[in-house]
């Protein structure tokens, strides 16, 4: 019968590496990067616990590099089978692990070590890659069939069904869906997410399994708030924005409010040469939007257009933001301020009490966000480091979760609830949350959907 294994994502937002097995085929569903400690980090260099070269395929639920950061690693080991992937999702990836190998490369050199893999590892890992339209149905063997559908997380993100067995093998066919990371719906430029009318297993993210969103509605009056606040001020807000997804949706946001006189008029800088080049991938997929952003630019409105935006690419450029009188706004990554650009902006003015960062995604455990963040909450002011450096944070802290790209404990109850209306859901697996939330969701739909759940550990594996 079907196998599944956790090799990662199990009580931890990233590393997604999940192990199908059958009679006849072995596939992956991503294999991402694991981010957060240096401790952590440390584990991406270790040899997967099984074979590369024995996979026939992995499916990517979406471009995100805790969902694709190790695939020039999986090449590495020997896989030589197929990546599938929608036609968004492969522009992005190549962006991200290009930026991905950059990044670790310079952190490798800093270090003495060697880089977890070379620019020419990540140019090999698309010559693998196959990519897929949503609803197409994709065969593996004779005893594995998949299908991509819409999950509205990113554009070209992807929720995975999967029919593993058959009637030619023993143990009869199951259906497994895996829901990669769920969108947070209504937004501003994507279609919802899908649900799905039946599955025998559920593998389901629960990043936020244990809260709930603002009301979508009200996160573009809070962003306002923000910044007139540091207007006000004479401040600078800074940003820290991952470059996919919530850049352009910041943009498209900013777009409206400087359209509609709402805010007063500052520079707003995209400092983020990966936001940039993701920008321009989203111009090339008007198709996967949804019906209101395609009416906007059908409408002659350019989204990501508009007074006062200037993109910073070159090192220069971004140097001189310095020289911009505030207020002003500073978008830059990376999203967590593990490292990029905004590092150089929280170094400069987090210690200024007139500014104000704010955060608009999961900061996750360990990372210099969530240490700002946490800090926030305690006795002011107190002290982070940035590049070895002591930095006493007296500028405010804020968050936006209604920018979270992914869905909350509401919206993750309701689409595995759609699944269970289906008739034969046997057990779900939260992943892709720290342990709290995790088991928070779990909680949740065992005291209220009465279905099987559980938070599997790293290395668990289930007979299915």
């Amino acid at each position: 019968m079907p196998t599944l294994t956790f090799h990662g994502g199990a009580r931890a937002v990233t590393g997604a590496n999940y192990l199908l097995e059958t009679e006849n085929s072995k596939i992956l569903v991503d294999c991402g990067l694991i981010q957060g400690t240096r401790h952590a980090e440390k584990e991406n260099y270790k040899k997967f616990p099984y074979d590369a070269s024995k996979i026939d395929a992995v499916f990517v639920t979406h471009a995100h590099i805790d969902h694709t950061g190790r695939l020039p690693k999986l090449i590495q080991e020997g896989f030589k089978g197929k990546i599938f992937m929608t036609r968004p999702t492969s522009d992005f990836a190549e962006l991200m692990l290009k930026d991905s190998q950059s990044l670790m490369q310079s952190e490798a050199e800093r270090e003495g070590e060697q880089p977890l893999y070379s620019e020419e590892d990540v140019v090999r890992t698309f010559e693998f890659v196959k990519s897929v339209e949503y609803g197409e149905i994709i065969e593996v063997n004779e005893d594995i069939k998949c299908r991509f559908r819409d999950a509205g997380h990113i554009l070209g993100s992807a929720i995975i069904e999967i029919w593993a067995g058959g009637p030619s093998t023993s143990s009869g066919q199951v259906k497994i869906v895996f829901s990669g990371d769920l969108g947070n719906p209504p937004v501003p430029l994507l279609r919802p997410t899908e649900y799905i009318e039946e599955a025998d297993y559920a593998v389901v993210e629960s990043t936020y399994g244990d809260r709930r969103h603002e009301i979508r509605e009200e996160r573009k009056n809070l962003l306002e708030d923000a910044i007139e606040d540091t207007a006000a001020r004479g401040g600078v807000l800074m940003i820290p924005s991952f470059a996919l997804e919530r850049t352009q949706e910041l943009l498209y946001e900013l777009n409206s409010l400087v359209e509609n006189d709402k805010i007063p008029k500052v520079s707003v800088f995209i400092d983020s040469p990966l936001a940039i080049k993701a920008t321009d991938v989203y111009k090339k997929y008007p198709e996967y939007y949804n019906q209101k952003a395609t009416y906007l630019i059908k409408s002659g409105d350019e989204i990501f257009k508009f007074p006062g935006l200037k993109f910073t690419y070159t090192k220069d450029e971004s140097k001189a933001i310095n020289d911009a009188p505030p207020p002003k706004v500073i978008i830059a990554g990376s999203g967590m301020s593990n490292g990029g650009r905004i590092l150089h902006h929280e170094r400069r003015y987090l210690s200024d009490p007139n500014s104000m960062i704010l955060f608009i995604g999961y900061q996750v455990e360990g990372s210099l966000g969530r240490r700002i963040f946490d800090g926030s909450k305690k006795t002011r002011p107190f002290t982070v480091r940035i590049f070895g450096e002591p930095v006493t944070v007296h500028c405010r802290v804020r968050a936006i979760g209604g920018y979270s790209a992914h869905a909350d404990q509401e919206a993750l109850y309701d689409w595995v609830e759609s699944i269970k209306q289906g008739g034969k859901l046997k057990k779900v697996f939260a992943v892709q949350g720290e342990e709290g939330p995790a088991l928070a969701l779990v909680q949740l739909l065992r005291d209220n959907l009465g279905v099987y759940a559980e938070a599997p550990m790293t290395g668990d594996s289930v007979e299915l």
